[in-house]
């Protein structure tokens, strides 16, 4: 069964820094390309960031280009999106998936909120 794991996420004052956490089971990320999605209640889920596995070669849409990073550890399966001077309207639940189909079954996200 592939299940995807976010962790990492909490409550931070603005400015602040949270790095995000993405473990994959059942399933190995060696020939994919894996994206950080968010989505806040009542919006569309929105594609942050992506990396392909095999290269590293990523992907950062607009709003988080020079705030956001993020990066791979192979041997662990897993993803990672550190980010850094969060906004408080970067608070959202945050998910990983394939990209940019989200091919995989959904995780449960991981909340970051984001304080004034």
């Amino acid at each position: 069964e592939v299940q995807l794991v976010e962790s990492g996420g909490g409550l931070v004052q603005a400015g602040g820094s949270l790095r995000l956490s993405c473990a994959a089971s059942g399933f190995t990320f060696d020939d994919y390309a894996v994206g950080w999605f968010r989505q806040a209640p009542g919006k569309e889920r929105e594609g942050v960031s992506c990396i392909e596995i095999r290269d590293g070669s990523t992907v950062y849409v607009d709003s988080v280009k020079g705030r956001f990073s993020i990066s791979r550890d192979s041997a662990k399966n897993t993803v990672y999106l550190q980010m850094n001077s969060l906004k408080p309207e970067e608070t959202d639940i945050y998910y990983c998936n394939g990209w940019p189909n989200s091919d995989l079954t959904w995780g449960k996200g991981t909340l970051v909120t984001v304080s004034t």
